[in-house]
């Protein structure tokens, strides 16, 4: 900052260089009006009141430069932005307020190049200074407009994902959604796991991982947990994959993907999943990370998740009944025999490739294999499950 005693004027040539600029203020902020109007397209487009406020602006930047050289380079030049309300960093972008403070500051050059030549020189140096100090003031006005909005948008992101976690997601909540720049994309899950040290640092990494292949993200942490809806056009792998992508951005343990949804008013059937499978994945030591909650269906169960009991009996036991040929039969007896292919066709008077037929067709009705450890485990409670509930 300058200082008296190095090329600042005396105080009573200040004095009579601030009244013949104060007694030009007028014209001049009409003159800096005329040039951003021809120079910025965008200011036309703006309606009557915006305009009026940067006039406002201008006009105060102009006898905020004045003050300031008249007192020596004291104060806060900063503060002419307080003259403009704050929801007019909504509306114009910083880049267009940095080329409306210039486009101002050039016009009064114009004018102090009009000045004899031993008043130039001081005014000149002044107004670079000057310049300098309203252009931080330009940044720090929208950076703290930007950080009430971060706050304000983490707020409402919050809200959203409570609602899905609740299962609240009506219209209401699409539109807050849509707010954040959800764009209601034709697949939606939720992926829940431990919340790492820093979930804020973690939510923007996995929003730039999501990002870059197209994905929408809506992440919160909510107490020990981090939960992330994921939105995109994805089918059940592809969005496993996805997740895999910034799994560690999670804390330690396990992450559930539960099912993709069709649209954000129903994820809370997703989220409903995903929270099962994680309270029961411990029971499956060896579970893949992340692991899909359709992959923990027997560790649900077995953990008193009603809707996982109702899925396995009337996706995977029902069809088999329905396509009869002694498929529920022979997988029972395959299962008893231990997974024996000759036992089973012995003990059903079969012949082996039979039996190796029906269990291709089971596999084809239900997605899981028999001769699998893993998915002889499901199939075997689908077994029970479905006698029990009938």
């Amino acid at each position: 900052m300058p200082t008296a005693g190095d090329w600042w004027p005396s105080e009573p040539t200040r004095a009579n260089l601030a009244r013949d600029l104060r007694a030009s203020a007028a014209s001049l902020t009409t003159a800096a009006m005329a040039r951003i109007a021809d120079q910025h397209p965008w200011f036309a487009e703006l309606d009557a009141e915006n305009r009026s406020w940067i006039t406002v602006v201008a006009r105060s930047g102009i006898d905020g430069f004045i003050s300031w050289f008249a007192d020596g380079g004291t104060g806060t030049p900063r503060s002419i932005f307080d003259a403009a309300p704050r929801a007019l960093t909504r509306r114009i972008t910083l880049h267009q307020t940095v080329g409306l403070m210039r486009t101002t500051i050039d016009t009064v050059e114009d004018a102090i190049s009009l000045l004899p030549p031993d008043a130039q020189a001081p005014l000149q140096l002044a107004i670079v200074h000057y310049s300098r100090e309203v252009a931080f003031g330009a940044a720090e006005v929208y950076a703290h407009a930007a950080e009430l909005r971060g706050r304000w948008d983490a707020r409402l992101e919050a809200l959203v994902v409570d609602a899905v976690i609740r299962g609240d997601a009506d219209e209401s909540v699409v539109s807050r959604a849509s707010a954040l720049g959800w764009s209601n994309p034709p697949g939606v899950a939720v992926v829940i796991g431990n919340a790492p040290e820093d979930p804020g640092a973690a939510i923007d990494r996995i929003r730039q991982v999501a990002g870059a292949q197209h994905g929408d993200i809506l992440a919160a942490p909510q107490g020990d947990r981090l939960v992330v809806v994921v939105g995109g056009d994805l089918a059940d792998d592809e969005l496993v994959r996805l997740v895999g992508d910034f799994e560690s951005n999670f804390g330690p343990g396990h992450i559930v993907v539960g099912p993709i949804v069709a649209n954000l008013a129903e994820a809370g059937r997703s989220a409903r999943s995903a929270l099962s499978g994680l309270r029961s994945a411990h029971a499956w030591p060896d579970a893949p990370r992340p692991v899909a909650a359709a992959d923990l269906l027997p560790e649900r169960v077995l953990a008193g998740d009603g809707h996982a009991r109702r899925l396995v009996a009337t996706e995977v036991y029902q069809p088999l009944v329905a396509a009869g040929g002694d498929l529920v039969a022979t997988l029972t007896e395959f299962l008893a025999q231990g997974g024996s292919i000759e036992a089973t066709a012995r003990a059903r008077y079969i012949h082996p490739n039979t039996v190796r037929y029906r269990l291709r067709r089971i596999q084809e009705i239900t997605g899981y294999a028999p001769n699998h450890p893993r998915d002889a485990y499901v199939l075997q409670l689908a077994l029970t499950l479905g006698r029990l509930l009938g």
